[in-house]
């Protein structure tokens, strides 16, 4: 059944919801366009330049048709920015359903770390995701395996939503908050080590904000050679096995247990 706004009866707006007649090409349409050939051409501009910048207009010249050529498979700019994001979605692997014997600590690991590549890889999705339904065929195989390996934990039926939110909003903020640095750092020219010295090098000589790096001796991890995003890779993996830890301990208390029993 189809979702529904309760206060006007109204579907909301997706291009998931929405029936579209069969195509029926006209002379005048270009031979060699189709959906996915407009869906690709989309991705590669948001990865190049970001939602700011991304227009029909520039999509029409970057495809060498025009505007009213790529209206013709999709009604509005947010339906094909729905159709961009469902499409990276689909660029993450997903378990195999009949791997009955795979740890499910090991696959839901593999969900996270795709979950942050793929919001790496495109930036501009995590604020799309925010906005849009998500109910695409590869974000609803994303949802149905997160939800597969979810049950395999012993986790109990009431308590999974919950978990999954903690897990993947925590995913999910964790690499939106690095996309958005690395994409500061590119707009000045830097990289995100040379950022990571200046920011060090700025605090270490202020007593007042010495505590800000010794827990995690960041400044001696940037000093032994490792690089930043190694760094970041170490927080978000010991960081993942918390969520993880902490859905195992979850399992194992009484429903309606107080902290700490």
């Amino acid at each position: 059944m189809a979702a529904t706004d309760d206060r006007t009866g109204k579907r909301p707006n997706s291009v998931w919801l929405t029936e579209r007649p069969p195509l029926k090409r006209k002379a005048e349409q270009p031979a060699a366009l189709d959906l996915d050939k407009i869906v690709g051409a989309t991705v590669r501009l948001l990865d190049a330049d970001g939602l700011s910048k991304f227009s029909m207009r520039r999509l029409a010249a970057e495809l060498g048709v025009t505007a009213m050529s790529v209206y013709w498979y999709v009604d509005t700019k947010d339906d094909l920015l729905e159709l961009a994001v469902d499409a990276v979605v689909g660029e993450m692997t997903l378990p195999d359903p009949s791997d009955s014997g795979a740890d499910w600590r090991d696959q839901l690991r593999t969900l996270a770390v795709g979950y942050r590549d793929m919001l790496l890889g495109h930036p501009w999705a995590a604020r799309l995701l925010g906005e849009f339904l998500n109910i695409g065929p590869r974000a609803t195989a994303f949802a149905h395996a997160t939800q597969r390996v979810m049950r395999r934990s012993g986790l109990s039926a009431d308590r999974m939503s919950g978990a999954l939110a903690s897990l993947f909003h925590f995913v999910y903020g964790f690499s939106t908050i690095r996309a958005t640095h690395e994409a500061r750092c590119r707009a000045v020219g830097m990289s995100l080590d040379d950022y990571f010295e200046q920011v060090v090098a700025a605090l270490t000589d202020r007593p007042e904000f010495a505590g800000l790096l010794e827990p995690a001796t960041r400044a001696d991890h940037l000093r032994q050679g490792h690089s930043a995003v190694d760094m970041l890779n170490r927080d978000f993996a010991f960081a993942l096995d918390l969520q993880i830890a902490g859905i195992e301990a979850m399992r194992d208390r009484p429903s309606g247990a107080p902290p700490g029993a």
